[in-house]
C-alpha cells in the first residue's frame, strides 16, 4: 500500500508508528498534535511551511519505512 499526501496524520501513525521519526524530522510534530484526526499529510506540512518538493521527499521516506515493516511482517 502506498501512502499518499491524502492520508490522516494519525492514520498514518497508528498504522506505521516507525513514521513519527520521520514527520518530527521534517518539523511535524504532529504524534500529539490534536489536529493530526484531521490534517491530512499534504495539509500539515503546508501549515508548517513546507512546498510540494518537501512534501514529496516526506513521502517517500515514508514509504521506505513502510515498505520495510511490510517485508518484515510488521
Amino acid at each position: 500500500m502506498e501512502i499518499t499526501k491524502n492520508i490522516l496524520i494519525n492514520e498514518l501513525i497508528e498504522k506505521y508508528p516507525k513514521v513519527a521519526e520521520i514527520l518530527m524530522g521534517y518539523g511535524l510534530h504532529c504524534a500529539g498534535c490534536h489536529f493530526s484526526d484531521q490534517d491530512t499529510l499534504e495539509a500539515g506540512a503546508k501549515i508548517h511551511g513546507l512546498n510540494e518538493e518537501a512534501i514529496g521527499m516526506i513521502l517517500r521516506d515514508v514509504n521506505t519505512v513502510v515498505l520495510e515493516d511490510l517485508k518484515n511482517g510488521n
